[in-house]
């Protein structure tokens, strides 16, 4: 599973606080522990309104200085998200993203088109997120279209198809499966990687809830994740999946994880 460290990211309270008082410390702890805990990138938000190309090229600077990890550069401005590309130096990252919305592509995918760089891209245009698969799978032959005009092979693509919080959209579960399968059968190389809380979003015991969406939308072809790694629940049951699915052979990965403390017994809260 690709994880896509989600705890440096400005819109987080504490997180917005610690980027606001310029805490250097927090921003090393976080791209620590999302290292330990086998994150594949660290995303980096910054969610500011003013001056935020600064204070992206401040953030990755303080990430790489404590990981190797590559980074996802996470920004709603399609420019600064090009613009930031130039701080993380010879590490190749991810943008974090693109859509059909707007000129984002045209931004974007110019360049990353000659790099290795790999590109997140949502499943939304201008006129919103579809609301059936139909509609979102049109999105996707768009976005695909441009890939190729621009040779960017599937396998740098990160297809997010857009969870929906299960309060306001019973069908969010049957929409994102369904999504995953098509996806697949058609470019088996692509990765598709989705914000997995945003399910629970608004409901109490939200785990209780991430946990088996993980668990199902992984079984239907989803790779990736924009996740917590830390949650060692989630992290726990990932692992048992991957396991469960035949991805991890021997059950290899989910025995060196349970060794490093990277899980354990169900928590209780």
């Amino acid at each position: 599973m690709i994880i896509i460290g989600e705890k440096i990211n400005g819109s987080i309270p504490k997180c917005g606080a610690a980027i606001a008082a310029r805490d250097e410390e927090y921003i090393r702890e976080m791209a620590r522990i999302q290292t330990q805990y086998g994150a594949t990138y660290i995303d980096c938000c910054a969610s500011v309104n003013e001056n935020e190309l600064e204070t992206m090229e401040w953030m990755i600077k303080l990430i790489m200085e404590e990981t190797d990890l590559p980074i996802a550069i996470d920004s709603p401005d399609p420019q600064c998200c090009v613009d930031a590309m130039p701080f993380c130096g010879d590490r190749v990252g991810l943008i974090n993203s693109v859509s059909g919305e707007g000129n984002k592509i045209d931004i974007v995918f110019p360049k990353i088109a000659d790099t290795k760089w790999g590109c997140v891209a949502l499943l939304s245009d201008d006129t919103g997120i579809p609301a059936d698969v139909e509609g979102r799978m049109k999105v996707f032959h768009d976005i695909m279209a441009r890939a190729e005009e621009f040779g960017i092979a599937p396998d740098r693509l990160y297809i997010d198809p857009l969870v929906e919080t299960l309060g306001a959209n019973p069908d969010t579960l049957e929409t994102c499966c369904e999504l995953c399968r098509l996806i697949k059968a058609e470019y088996p190389t692509i990765h598709i990687a989705g914000a997995l809380s945003n399910v629970s979003f608004g409901l109490p015991g939200r785990k209780y809830i991430n946990i088996p969406f993980m668990t199902l939308v992984m079984a239907a072809g989803m790779d990736g994740a924009i996740m917590d790694p830390t949650s060692r629940d989630m992290n726990g049951v990932m692992h048992a999946t991957e396991a469960l699915l035949g991805i991890d052979d021997y059950c290899m990965d989910y025995i060196e994880a349970y060794r490093e403390n990277l899980f354990g017994p169900l928590n209780r809260d």
